[in-house]
């Protein structure tokens, strides 16, 4: 049983067991991604991984918090790094997920399709991503290490806009991405008809993704308007319910339905396709 103080800092016991199942995962599935990306050479997904390695810090950190009952100076410290890095990570996730889209516009030749032109579609949604991520991680950082209401009412204040952030600029996504699917399904390009590049398994994965960092996001934002002592924050289940499990599905998706795909098809190379490499890769299946 840890002492009042470190349940002060968490407002519940933190568990140990918890955390280090978590580190094995994210230890595991971050991994596998940069072993992906380097064979591949995909390096869109360096965003995507660095967020990998941000949740497997951040659990780590959980972990060290879980063991310490005293609060020795140097117990802030893990904790401001997992407040923080657990909350950011998605953002990175996000900036890879926008870059996807915008190469598989580009491979099915669909620019007429698209709402946002291609060569912004990229620029705006990570220019969001990346307002959204430094507005957390400034929320975050005051909130780890608050000492005064006016400090956390500032933090929880950065942290709400900056997830609102995240929010819209997510429901914009998944909006230009359906439409964009819509139409060319409706009207297929020359290219997919003649063609046949499989679009529509990596589409589905960025839905999948994108729905998963959505939802996360929407609790996160329930979680802080609530405040410190809602119900949400003093109840540990709900970090890993709705972060630690839907970030790492959103990472095994990816992990299977790997963006190496289009960027072979585009550019030539090697392919991740779930456990295999392929170092020559055609369509064989002629599936979209």
């Amino acid at each position: 049983m840890t002492d009042a103080t470190t349940h002060k800092r968490y407002r519940y016991e933190p568990s140990l067991a918890a955390a280090v199942i978590f580190v094995v995962l994210f230890c595991a599935t971050s991994g596998f991604h940069l072993y992906q990306m380097t064979k591949t050479r995909s390096w869109l997904f360096i965003a995507f991984c660095s967020g990998g390695l941000f949740e497997l810090i951040g659990y780590i950190c959980r972990a060290i918090g879980a063991t310490q009952t005293e609060e020795p100076d140097y117990a802030l410290g893990p904790f401001i790094i997992q407040s923080v890095l657990l909350l950011v990570a998605p953002a990175l996730l996000a900036a890879s997920i926008y870059m996807e889209l915008g190469h598989i516009v580009e491979l099915v030749q669909g620019d007429p399709y698209i709402l946002i032109k291609r060569r912004w579609l990229t620029r705006t949604f990570v220019t969001g991503d990346i307002i959204s991520f430094l507005m957390q991680a400034a929320g975050g950082g005051i909130l780890g290490s608050a000492k005064t209401s006016s400090q956390r009412d500032l933090g929880t204040t950065l942290v709400v806009v900056g997830l609102f952030v995240q929010i819209v600029f997510f429901g914009c996504f998944i909006f230009v991405a359906l439409l964009f699917h819509w139409r060319i399904q409706r009207a297929p390009t020359q290219k997919v008809l003649s063609d046949r590049p499989p679009y529509n398994r990596h589409l589905f994965a960025l839905y999948g993704v994108s729905s998963l960092i959505f939802v996360r996001s929407i609790v996160r934002v329930v979680e802080f308007i609530e405040g410190f002592d809602g119900y949400i924050s003093t109840h540990e289940a709900f970090i890993y319910v709705f972060d630690a499990v839907p970030m790492l599905a959103a990472m095994l998706i990816m992990n299977w339905i790997h963006p190496s795909e289009i960027e072979a098809l585009l550019r030539g190379g090697s392919v991740a396709k779930g456990i295999r490499l392929i170092e020559h890769y055609e369509i064989t299946d002629n599936s979209t």
